[in-house]
Parts: structure tokens; C-alpha cells; sequence
């Protein structure tokens, strides 16, 4: 690693610092979702995957929904989501997705889903149902679609495009070096293909992600982040990798709010819309400002 970079980096043998301890989320807002999950069985990807960000987003009016079940066809080694046979698809879904939104009185909603490389459509049908159910029944929430790679096809991707979310969001996770460890299952040039294609058949706006802590060299990251606007990619987030257990890729380093700060600083230099760097940042943190 540069001397630049090591600067900036805590190696985690030294302990979680902290910046990365968050306070329970509180408030009016937060309490009143959290009951309302409660109460109707809801399924958020803010609960299920414990996000230090909760508090903040729902007190704003924003939630991320996992469509298309819980478990994933792709092993990816960062990921916390349960891999192997999915369930049956259920169809009913779009519906129940439209009415947690009504019921949370959601302003800003995030759809994500698992990889279900096992279908032929791999489970486009029901994206595009379940933001068409979503803009009947709450036709002034506005919606953000962070979708698979559609194994880069075309025509499934076009099912994306025809219901025209606000944001479009397919995250690239690493620098191009890492992605074969990172995601298996996955090609750090397709990934930019895809955003590119969205971006230019009539995307307002496209945004991905990545996480950092896996090893990666700052002029990697320099380089991924370069990559994404030359696709267009309007909107980048990035935040520090923390592992989901012991099974997952372990954590190289912690990397320092100032290095995130130069990292944001070197985003809105390059063109982006907008640029969120910081630690506890994850793919839907501030979702609600970027489809401006």
C-alpha cells in the first residue's frame, strides 16, 4: 500500500474506532415505523440487515424494501444475504410492497432484490410490477431502484427502464482488481456496461456504489470512480465494509474520515451529481436527496 493511503487506514486489529459506533436510533418518526413493521410483519432491508443509518433515513421518510425473496443465487463474499435455492416467486408481492409503503407513509422508497440468476427473467416481471403497484397505490412516493446486473441482458433491463423510476442504482461494490474475490459471480465490466446502457436509453438518474476496507489502493478507487462517469453515473456512494461474519471476507482496514473526505471532494471534481463518503454510508443513505 502507498504511504498516501496508509495514512489513512486503521488496521482492524486495533478494533472497530469510534466513528463506526452508532447511538440506537430515537425519535417520534423512528418509533412509530418501527412499530408499524412490527405490527404488520413488514420486510425492510433497514431491519433485516441492522443498518446504522435507520434512525436517520425512516426519521426522514425513507425505507429500503428486498424484493423477490431473502435468499440469493450469487455467493458474494461481503455480502450478509443467505445464498443458495431461492423460494417460489410470489406473485402477490408487488401488492404487499405498495401497501408497507402506504402504511409507513414512506416519501421516498428503495427497492432492492437477491440475484435470481434461476429464473429466465431473473425476476424483472416482478420488479417492474412492484414499481407499478407502488406508483398506483402511492402515486407521491418517489422510488429508487437498485437492481442486479440482469446478467447484462438487454431486454430485462428494458423492463427496468419502461416503468422509469427516479434513480436507477446497480452498484459496482469494489475496484476492478477485487471484484472476482468481492463478487463472484460477477464482472466489474458488465456492471459499468449496465449503468452505461440505463444511462443512455433514458435513465434520469443512475447511481452505484462502493465499499471500502477490502485492500484496495486510493488510485483504484480514483480509477472506479472515473469509470462510473464516463458511464454517466450520476450519483456514488461510499462507505467502509464491515464484515456481516466470520465467513466473510475479513476487513483489511479502516479507513479514516478524512480519507472519505478526499474522496468526496475528488467525486465532485470529477462531475458527479452527488457524492456521499463517509463510513457508515451504505447504498440507500441520503437515497431521498438524489433524485435531484
Amino acid at each position: 500500500m502507498s504511504q498516501s493511503v496508509a495514512e489513512h487506514v486503521i488496521p482492524p486489529k486495533k478494533g472497530k474506532p469510534k466513528w463506526l459506533r452508532v447511538k440506537l436510533p430515537t425519535g417520534k418518526k423512528y418509533s412509530q415505523l418501527r412499530g408499524l413493521v412490527d405490527k404488520y410483519d413488514l420486510h425492510t432491508i433497514c431491519t433485516s440487515g441492522s443498518c446504522p443509518n435507520m434512525g436517520e433515513c425512516w426519521g426522514e421518510g425513507t425505507a429500503t424494501f428486498m424484493i423477490l425473496g431473502n435468499i440469493c443465487t450469487r455467493s458474494c463474499g461481503f455480502c450478509g444475504v443467505k445464498t443458495g435455492r431461492p423460494e417460489t416467486v410470489d406473485w402477490e408481492e408487488p401488492e404487499k410492497v405498495a401497501r408497507s409503503i402506504k402504511i409507513m407513509q414512506i416519501k421516498h422508497a428503495v427497492l432492492t432484490s437477491v440475484d435470481r440468476d434461476d429464473l429466465k427473467d431473473m425476476g424483472s416481471i416482478i420488479w417492474a410490477e412492484t414499481v407499478k403497484a407502488v406508483r398506483r397505490m402511492n402515486p407521491e412516493t418517489t422510488l429508487e431502484t437498485l437492481i442486479p446486473d440482469f446478467q447484462g441482458k438487454e431486454s430485462l433491463l428494458n423492463r427496468i427502464l419502461s416503468v422509469s423510476p427516479e434513480v436507477i442504482s446497480h452498484n459496482m461494490e469494489t475496484v476492478k482488481r477485487l471484484t472476482r474475490e468481492v463478487r463472484i459471480q460477477a464482472k466489474y465490466e458488465r456492471s459499468l456496461g449496465v449503468l452505461e446502457y440505463l444511462k443512455e436509453n433514458g435513465a434520469k438518474r443512475t447511481k452505484s456504489g462502493i465499499m471500502l476496507g477490502l485492500g484496495e489502493l486510493e488510485e483504484e478507487v480514483l480509477e472506479t470512480m472515473e469509470d462510473l462517469r464516463k458511464a454517466k453515473v450520476d450519483v456514488v456512494t461510499i462507505g467502509q465494509y464491515l464484515q456481516p461474519s466470520k465467513k466473510h471476507l475479513p476487513v483489511k482496514e479502516f479507513i479514516l474520515p478524512e480519507q472519505f473526505k478526499k474522496y468526496e471532494e475528488a467525486g465532485l471534481k470529477m462531475g458527479f451529481r452527488h457524492v456521499e463518503s463517509g463510513a457508515l454510508v451504505r447504498s440507500s443513505y441520503k437515497a431521498h436527496k438524489h433524485i435531484h
